[in-house]
């Protein structure tokens, strides 16, 4: 399944290091992050619970990227 998340992150670098660390989080397939139209797009692998891989995103984010925001 896929979904697309709001997203508020500074610059084009910030996003690249937003979208590598949403795609090494257990339970995201891929994940995509558009710069230009500030938007996250993440699959999610069979059988995960979006909230809690979401919320473990976020947090993954956070850490390479502490002015990110992602509105779940």
């Amino acid at each position: 399944m896929k979904k697309n998340y709001k997203i508020d992150v500074d610059c084009a670098n910030c996003a690249n290091k937003m979208e590598a660390a949403a795609t090494k989080t257990p339970g995201v397939l891929s994940a995509t992050v558009n710069f230009m139209t500030l938007k996250m797009t993440v699959e999610f692998a069979e059988g995960a619970n979006e909230a809690d891989v979401m919320k473990q995103v976020r947090k993954n984010c956070k850490k390479v990227e502490s002015d990110c925001e992602i509105y779940l």
